[in-house]
């Protein structure tokens, strides 16, 4: 059997037998929409989402010092952060109830998250200062991030694209009624 020839068509360069999966909603993150000026709480997405009800922020759940929301641009489904309401970038700048209040929503957020997906395993962390990582630097955030045997799959290794089978909608309604 030969391959098809395949034509360059005027416009919308080479056909690729659907090789690629395009995800456009991650070219806002690449080009780092929304991401802060400064180091100010006026210009942190974070600090703006607590304005919004919870379903159109993404937040699961609120507790006294921290909140957990779904990530935007998750690596795996449900994959979310625990944040202090404190706009702070420095772990040694929690507070001893915030420390263990983070703590505590990130044991939660493991138990629910197996409770309504099955989690294998968590990479659980987070990344102070931009040079670790931080796309977010200036509002301390954990992630809580679910992981499954095989979830690494050639999707992402060989196909640089991770598959997500559910909307952030549907994962924050779900983890949210478990929180409960």
């Amino acid at each position: 059997m030969t391959e098809p020839e395949i034509v360059p068509q005027d416009g919308i360069g080479v056909p690729d037998a659907l090789q690629r999966l395009w995800t456009p909603h991650r070219l806002a993150y690449v080009q780092g929409q929304d991401k802060p000026e400064g180091d100010e709480p006026e210009g942190c997405p974070f600090c703006r989402l607590l304005d919004l009800p919870d379903e159109d922020a993404l937040i699961i759940a609120r507790g006294e010092q921290v909140w957990a929301v779904l990530n935007l641009y998750p690596y795996n489904p449900g994959h979310l952060m625990v944040l202090p309401y404190r706009h702070i970038a420095d772990y040694p700048d929690l507070t001893t109830e915030e420390t263990a209040e983070l703590a505590e929503f990130t044991q939660h957020a493991m138990q629910v998250i197996r409770s309504v997906s099955g989690a294998h395993g968590f990479n659980i962390g987070m990344n102070q200062g931009p040079v670790a990582g931080a796309g977010i630097a200036a509002h301390l955030h954990q992630h809580v991030v679910p992981r499954w045997g095989g979830d690494a799959n050639f999707m992402p290794v060989l196909g640089h694209t991770k598959v997500l089978p559910q909307l952030l909608g549907e994962t924050r309604a779900l983890l949210a009624a478990a929180w409960k």
